[in-house]
């Protein structure tokens, strides 16, 4: 009898560790898909165009230099993209946090009337939305076009976002702390900023990353909006028009850039890009993992 039970506990350990070799091994994998790209671009960035035009750059640069990253720092368009990135980003993901927090608070209350119409028409617009032409219209007639109101105020509300904010204030904060403040005398702003605030750090850290990246990457609405003032193009949309120039000579405003490859200036500047937002995430990783862990309770 003992013997049967110590060969079926065997067994079932010897299974249990091959299942976890192989999630280990596709963690892994998964890992490296997302983390090698990333490797070869520093490493064409940091070579010589002779290594790169030859194809020998794979995740080592050959040749160092800073040659590149230098013609960037010495254009100023490019810095300036940079702050207006920024100044854009931060603007944007404030807002944009307001708004989703005063929106997903009253809908997460159960003595709200009428709520769940409310949160269906707001799911309505994650399936169907106007489109590209309306929003130029109405950005046009609201006298938005080149101003960077352009690029926050459309896109500052997401749908997506309001429900995970709902779920998560729904399960995770008890009505009884709502009651027992109310018997304190708190009306639904103090409620809403001494109890709720507090206790949703994770999902706000969460959200918050959300709006940043989102906002930080796009540069769609930035090349639709932003036509005759160059001094207002985020970082991206200055990426977006040095890649889609295949010459092998770029015309910065600054400078006059020539390279015999210019694959090198690109991947110097996706890297310059990229890092910003980057030295972000490791301050709000661990408020990241519980946040989306949240976001999931269904209340």
């Amino acid at each position: 009898m003992k013997s049967t039970s110590t060969i079926q506990s065997r067994l079932r350990k010897k299974r249990f560790d091959t299942w976890d070799v192989l999630i280990h091994l596709s963690l892994i994998l998964v890992s490296l898909a997302c983390f090698l790209p990333f490797v070869h671009v520093v490493a064409k960035s940091l070579s010589e165009d002779a290594f790169v035009i030859a194809n020998k750059v794979i995740l080592w640069p050959e040749g160092l230099t800073f040659e590149a990253y230098k013609k960037i720092f010495a254009d100023a368009s490019i810095l300036r993209s940079l702050y207006v990135s920024i100044v854009m980003t931060v603007s944007f993901t404030i807002l944009g946090m307001i708004i989703t927090i005063c929106a997903a608070y009253p809908l997460s209350r159960k003595n709200l009337k009428g709520r769940g119409i409310l949160t269906f028409l707001f799911m309505f617009t994650l399936f169907f939305s106007g489109g590209i032409i309306p929003d130029y219209m109405l950005v046009n007639n609201l006298g938005m076009l080149d101003t960077l109101w352009a690029l926050i105020l459309p896109p500052a509300f997401s749908a997506f976002n309001l429900l995970i904010m709902k779920t998560s204030i729904t399960g995770s904060i008890p009505d009884s702390l709502e009651e027992a403040a109310r018997i304190d005398g708190a009306g639904h702003f103090r409620i809403l900023w001494s109890v709720v605030l507090p206790l949703s750090k994770p999902i706000i850290a969460t959200l918050s990353l959300f709006y940043a990246v989102g906002r930080w990457n796009a540069y769609q609405d930035a090349l639709f909006y932003i036509k005759q003032n160059v001094d207002l193009r985020p970082l991206q949309l200055k990426l977006y028009y040095l890649i889609i120039q295949s010459s092998e000579s770029f015309q910065l405003e600054a400078t006059q850039v020539s390279l015999t490859n210019p694959e090198v200036l690109k991947a110097s500047c996706v890297v310059f890009a990229t890092i910003p937002i980057l030295l972000v995430y490791p301050f709000i990783q661990k408020y990241f993992v519980q946040g989306v862990m949240l976001g999931g309770v269904k209340g």
